[in-house]
């Protein structure tokens, strides 16, 4: 099996289709959404249309689609982040507003070989922003690769099987399939798709194969400047738009 893996899409069309558009997402035959369709950019609907068009295998919610469903406060979001969930809680069809209701909770398991999640499997909306917390991200999980979005940061952190911890690569530089080897387990993030924050503005997503096993992170340019246009068009925050141009 060959899986795309979509993460922090974030209401950006134009990266969604330009990820969409690669030739390796046709050799792919099934589709893993690990959260946040919504929130900063303007094209929540067409987002949402477009991913359930693609009929996931599996898909969890994001921090920003539970604000935005009004499932969760966004008393924690920064001003910016609470200004785009109000504007998208309001943009957003009924029909819309229901679908991100109605999505799991992870961490949701795929297969013997993989599981996703938002945050981290132990808590949906966690930050896994260390060393730490990916050393307990692995233990927790039940599968031997778990994948997770939330950071918009490529990150791939694998634990042997005597329990020794590394860190495979992150940012940028994280390109190219990741072997997965047996007895080793996994904790993977493939960046976001419409706002990546590693300072590479391109979109950032990933292919897994089951066999053999491997994680291949890619990169894509997309029409940045189209996205910026339709933010400032929406009346969202500037901020939101310019900072697509550097990645963060």
């Amino acid at each position: 099996m060959r899986y795309l893996v979509l993460s922090d899409i974030h209401a950006n069309l134009e990266a969604l289709e330009a990820v969409l558009a690669e030739p390796v997402v046709a050799t792919t035959s099934a589709v893993l959404v690990l959260g946040d369709m919504v929130g900063y950019g303007a094209d929540p609907n067409a987002v949402i249309d477009r991913v359930r068009a693609l009929r996931p295998t599996a898909i969890v919610r994001g921090n920003h689609d539970k604000v935005a469903a009004s499932l969760a406060s966004a008393e924690d979001f920064n001003d910016l982040a609470r200004s785009a969930a109000r504007w998208t809680a309001d943009e957003l069809t009924d029909e819309n507003l229901e679908y991100l209701r109605l999505l799991p909770a992870g961490p949701t398991v795929v297969s013997d070989l993989i599981e996703i999640c938002h945050g981290a499997p132990f808590d949906e909306d966690a930050y896994i922003v260390s060393d730490r917390h990916a050393a307990r991200a692995l233990k927790t999980a039940s599968r031997p690769l778990c994948l997770f979005g939330h950071t918009h940061f490529p990150i791939a952190a694998r634990l042997d099987p005597d329990e020794h911890f590394r860190l495979v690569g992150r940012g940028p530089k994280l390109a190219g399939p990741i072997p997965l080897e047996p007895g080793a387990r996994y904790l993977i993030n493939p960046g976001s798709v419409g706002q990546p924050r590693d300072g590479d503005r391109r979109a950032s997503f990933a292919v897994v194969d089951s066999d053999p096993p491997s994680v291949d992170i890619r990169r894509v340019v997309y029409p940045v400047e189209r996205a910026q246009a339709k933010i400032v068009a929406a009346g969202l925050p500037a901020l939101l738009a310019k900072r697509l141009s550097i990645g963060q």
